[in-house]
C-alpha cells in the first residue's frame, strides 16, 4: 500500500510541474484598510460597470486586508467596499485593458459615525460575516465569550445543538466535523468535548461553519465543518500578548496565555502557551421503568481538571514564492473525577422503592497530544499555488477508574448486599500520518483545483476489568481485552469553478479508498473477532450562483459525504458505567452516506436565507437498549435512514450608529426510522426550532456592552431521545486602556440559569427520562495586554491531518 501510495503521490506531482499553463487573466487587485490604515479583513469588494453601473465581480478582502479580481474583461469600471459597521468607500472611475495586471489604490473605510482623521480605536469585526462558501462567526473581543471554553461557545453559533452526550449538531444533523485551524481531531464525542473544553474562549478567533464543503476537503461530515479558527501567531513584527482569567461558578476557575512573534525579512517564529484549572460540576437525573421495575437515579460530577495547550512554529521565507514552515503543537490534560450517584429502585406498580443503590466513581484520567507538521507553500502570482503537508499526530489516552456499589435499605441504610466493587484501565493510543499535496491555477477563465492525501491510522486500545473481592483484585475475563485498529485511506480530489457573465460555477469530485481492518484479542476468544473492509467511494459537489442584480444573487449546492465510525465504537467491549449500566462498541457499524442539497438567497450581502435537504442512509448514532432484566447498555448502531428538512435565516443589521445586532432563526423537520426486531422498531419525526440574537452597544469609543442569548424548542437527541426546550441569555462589558494595548472583558453567563436538558425516550421495553445541567451560570473577569508592534499579519496556516482528528476513541475524563 505505501509504495503504491508513493508511486501515486510522485505521478500527481509530475503531473503538476508538467500541466499547461493556461493564458493568465486580466485581475484587479489591493488593500482595503479601516481608519487607521490597518488591513481591513473579509470587507466586501464589489467591481462595477461605469456603462450602466451593473456588478461585474464580488470579492472578499482575505487575512491581509489583500483582494484579487479575476478574470475581468477590459472595460471602464469603479470599486466599491461594505463592511457591517464601517461606511461603504467607493473608488474613481478607471479604465482596464484586457489581460491587464491592475494594482488600485487602497480603499479606505471609516466605522460608521467617525471621519477618517479620528482618532480610533483599533476596528472590531462584525459579529458575522456571510462569505460565498461559509458563515464566519466571529468571537474575538466579544465580551460574551469571556472565560468560555470552546465547547460551550460552540452552543451559541447559531444552528449548533449540543446534546446531554455532547455530540454536536448543526441545523438539526449529526455527523459533523469539527477542524482545528483547519485539520479535524481524531476523538471521540466524549473526548473531542474534554479536548474543546480544554481551549479557551481568549484563543478563539472564529468559528468558520461550512455546511457544503467542496471537493477540496474531506468527504466526511454530512452536517458539514465548523474550522475553530485560533488567534495564535496573527500579528507580525515583535510582540506578544499576555491573558488573564477568572471565573466562578459552584467552584474557581483560573486560565491564563502568553504569545509571542518575532519576524524579520529571513524568518518568523511564533509559539503561544495556555493553562486552565479548576473545579467543576454537572449533574444529571434518569427516571427509567423496565422488566416492571423502576430506578430513580441522581447523579453529581466533580471534575479537578488542570489542561495545558502549546504551539511553536517558524516559517523561512526561501524567496519571493516559496515559504517552508515547522510546526508543533498539542495539549495535556489531567482530570480527576469523582462521580457519586443514588439509584432507588421500586416497583412499577407500587412505586416504593425497596433497595438504594449508591456508586461512587473515582476517575483519574487524561489525554496527551502531540501535532507535528512540515510544510511547503510556492506562490507563483496570478492564483498558481502549491502547497505540501507532511504530519504526525500521536494521542496518549488513559482513563483509571475505581468504582464501589452498595445495595442499601431506603429507609435505614442497612447493608442489604456485599458490595460489588471494581477497578478498570483503560489506556488508548493513537498515531496517525499523512501526506497531503493541494494545487490551485487558473485554466480556462476559471479556477482549477486538484491533490491527493493518504492517511494511515493505528489504534491500540487496552481494557482491563477487575472485580474487587475481599480487596483482592481479580481479572473479569468476560470483559478484559485488547482492541487494534488500522485504517488507510487513499484521497484524490479535481475542482473546478467559473464565472460566465451572472452566473458562478464549481463542480468537483473526490475519490476515496478506505483499506480497515479491526481485530479483538480477549481472554475469552469470540466468533467476531476480526472485522476487515476494503471500499471505494466517489463523492460528486457541486454548484451555481447567479447574481439577479447588485442586491440579491441565488445559490444552489449539492454534494455526497460519508461518516466513518469512531474507532473506539468499533470496540466491542463492554465498558462499565455502574452496576447497572455498560456501555458497548460495535465491530459491525458500517460508514453512513449523505446526500445533501441547499437553495440559499443572499440580498445585499448581509441577509442570508436557506432551504436544504439531507438524506442519511445507515445513519449511526447511539442506542440505548435492554440487557438481562434489569440493566442496561448504551451502543451505536446503523438506523436505516435519517431525513432533515431545514429553513434558516441570519441577519446583521445596524439598529443605529451604536447599536448594532445578529439574529439567526433555523427550523427543520427530522425523520429517523430502523428496524431491529420485535419491539425495537424506530420512526420518529419532529420539528424544531431554535433561535440566536445578540446585541452589541458601542457606547463610547472604548467602551462597549452584549447583550445575548439563544432558544432550543423541542427536538430529538440520538435515535429516539425526546428532548424539551433548552434556552440562555448571557451578558457583558468591555473597556480599553492604555491606548488600545489593554482590553478588561466582564461577563455573566446564563443569567436566569435555564441551561438544563430534560427529555424522554421509549425503546425495546425500556421507558427513560431524564435531566441535567452543569454550572452554566458563571461570572467572569479577563484582562489583556499586547506589547510590541502589531500593524503586519502573518500568513494563514493549516496542514495535513485533516479527517481522523475527530473519530478516535478513548475514556477521557468526564465532561466539566
Amino acid at each position: 500500500m505505501v509504495s503504491t501510495l508513493r508511486v501515486f503521490l510522485f505521478a500527481l506531482l509530475m503531473g503538476i510541474t508538467t500541466f499547461p499553463f493556461a493564458q493568465s487573466s486580466g485581475q484587479i487587485s489591493g488593500i482595503v484598510l479601516d481608519a487607521e490604515g490597518n488591513p481591513l479583513p473579509f470587507a466586501n469588494v464589489l467591481l462595477f460597470s461605469t456603462q450602466d453601473s451593473s456588478m461585474v465581480k464580488a470579492g472578499f478582502s482575505n487575512e491581509e486586508g489583500r483582494y484579487i479580481l479575476t478574470p475581468i474583461p477590459a472595460g471602464n469600471y469603479w470599486l466599491k467596499t461594505q463592511f457591517t459597521g464601517y461606511a461603504s468607500d467607493t473608488s474613481a472611475p478607471f479604465a482596464f485593458a484586457e489581460g491587464e495586471q491592475l494594482e488600485r489604490p487602497s480603499l479606505k473605510m471609516a466605522e460608521v459615525g467617525t471621519t477618517v482623521n479620528e482618532v480610533q480605536i483599533q476596528a472590531e469585526r462584525p459579529l458575522v460575516t456571510v462569505k460565498p462558501d461559509m458563515l464566519v462567526f466571529n468571537v474575538e473581543n466579544t465580551p460574551n465569550a469571556i472565560g468560555e471554553n470552546a465547547f460551550n461557545l460552540l452552543r451559541k453559533a447559531p444552528g449548533v445543538v449540543i446534546d446531554n452526550n455532547d455530540n454536536i449538531m448543526l441545523l438539526g444533523k449529526s455527523g459533523l466535523r469539527i477542524y482545528i485551524d483547519g485539520k479535524p481531531s481524531p476523538l471521540s464525542a466524549k473526548d473531542l468535548a474534554n479536548f474543546l473544553k480544554s481551549v479557551q474562549s481568549n484563543q478563539i478567533e472564529s468559528f468558520e461553519i461550512i455546511t457544503n464543503p467542496s471537493s477540496k476537503f474531506d468527504a466526511a461530515g454530512n452536517a458539514g465543518i465548523i474550522n475553530i479558527k485560533m488567534k495564535r501567531d496573527k500579528n507580525l513584527g515583535a510582540n506578544a500578548t499576555v491573558d488573564i482569567g477568572y471565573a466562578r461558578g459552584m467552584f474557581n476557575k483560573y486560565n491564563g496565555s502568553i504569545s509571542a512573534n518575532y519576524r524579520n525579512k529571513h524568518f518568523n517564529a511564533f509559539g503561544s502557551y495556555s493553562l486552565a484549572t479548576g473545579k467543576s460540576r454537572n449533574w444529571m437525573d434518569f427516571y427509567r421503568v423496565q422488566s416492571a421495575t423502576s430506578f430513580d437515579q441522581y447523579t453529581s460530577m466533580i471534575d479537578d481538571y488542570q489542561n495545558h495547550n502549546f504551539r511553536a512554529g517558524i516559517d523561512f521565507f526561501a524567496g519571493k514564492k516559496s515559504t517552508i514552515g515547522v510546526l508543533t503543537s498539542g495539549f495535556i490534560s489531567k482530570t480527576i473525577g469523582t462521580n457519586t450517584s443514588s439509584t432507588f429502585i421500586a416497583p412499577e406498580n407500587t412505586g416504593i422503592p425497596t433497595s438504594l443503590l449508591e456508586a461512587r466513581t473515582e476517575t483519574d484520567g487524561g489525554n496527551t497530544n502531540l501535532n507535528y507538521n512540515l510544510n511547503y507553500r510556492y506562490d507563483g502570482g496570478n492564483e498558481v499555488t502549491l502547497s505540501v503537508d507532511a504530519d504526525y499526530g500521536l494521542f496518549r489516552i488513559f482513563n483509571d477508574i475505581y468504582q464501589p456499589n452498595r445495595y442499601l435499605d431506603p429507609i435505614d441504610t442497612t447493608i442489604l448486599q456485599v458490595d460489588r466493587s471494581f477497578t478498570s484501565n483503560a489506556p488508548s493510543n493513537i498515531d496517525i500520518a499523512t501526506l497531503k499535496v493541494d494545487y490551485e491555477r487558473p485554466f480556462l477563465k476559471g479556477k482549477l483545483g486538484f491533490g491527493a492525501k493518504g492517511t494511515y491510522v493505528k489504534t491500540n486500545n487496552i481494557y482491563d476489568f477487575f472485580n474487587l473481592i475481599g480487596g483482592v483484585e481479580e481479572v473479569d475475563s468476560f470483559r478484559t481485552n485488547t482492541f487494534d485498529y488500522t485504517e488507510n485511506v487513499n484521497a484524490a480530489y479535481i475542482n473546478y469553478q467559473t464565472k460566465i457573465k451572472k452566473f458562478a460555477f464549481q463542480a468537483g469530485l473526490r475519490a476515496e479508498q478506505t483499506n480497515s481492518k479491526g481485530e479483538l484479542m480477549a481472554l475469552i476468544p469470540t466468533n467476531d473477532n476480526t472485522v476487515e473492509r476494503h471500499y471505494l467511494n466517489l463523492f460528486p459537489s457541486g454548484g451555481v450562483t447567479y447574481d439577479v442584480n447588485q442586491k440579491n444573487s441565488l445559490s444552489l449546492t449539492y454534494s455526497r459525504r460519508i461518516d466513518r465510525p469512531q474507532y473506539q465504537n468499533l470496540n466491542p467491549f463492554e465498558f462499565k458505567l455502574d452496576e447497572l449500566s455498560y456501555m458497548k462498541g460495535n465491530p459491525f457499524l458500517k460508514p453512513q452516506y449523505t446526500h445533501n442539497i441547499e437553495l440559499s438567497h443572499t440580498f445585499n450581502y448581509t441577509l442570508n436565507t436557506s432551504v436544504s435537504y439531507a438524506r442519511t442512509t445507515d445513519f449511526f448514532t447511539e442506542v440505548i437498549d435492554t440487557v438481562e432484566s434489569i440493566r442496561n447498555f448504551l451502543t451505536t448502531d446503523n438506523l436505516s435512514t435519517k431525513e432533515v428538512a431545514t429553513i434558516n435565516v441570519s441577519y446583521p443589521f445596524n439598529i443605529t450608529k451604536w447599536w448594532s445586532t445578529y439574529t439567526n432563526v433555523s427550523a427543520y423537520t427530522i425523520r429517523q426510522r430502523a428496524d431491529f426486531g420485535v419491539g425495537k422498531v424506530i420512526d420518529i419525526q419532529r420539528s424544531s426550532a431554535s433561535v440566536f440574537h445578540q446585541s452589541n452597544f458601542k457606547i463610547t469609543k472604548d467602551f462597549s456592552a452584549q447583550l445575548g442569548g439563544f432558544y432550543n424548542s423541542p427536538g430529538i437527541w440520538g435515535a429516539n431521545f425526546r428532548t424539551n426546550d433548552f434556552w440562555g441569555i448571557d451578558i457583558g462589558a468591555q473597556k480599553s486602556f492604555f491606548k488600545g494595548k489593554g482590553n478588561l472583558k466582564l461577563t455573566l453567563s446564563d443569567v436566569l440559569y435555564t441551561m438544563q436538558w430534560s427529555g424522554d425516550m421509549q425503546y425495546g421495553g425500556l421507558y427513560s427520562r431524564g435531566s441535567g445541567g452543569w454550572e452554566s451560570r458563571q461570572i467572569k473577569a479577563n484582562f489583556t495586554y499586547m506589547f510590541g508592534n502589531s500593524a503586519v499579519k502573518n500568513r494563514k496556516r493549516s496542514t495535513g491531518l485533516d479527517e481522523e482528528k475527530g473519530r478516535a476513541g478513548g475514556g477521557g475524563g468526564m465532561g466539566r
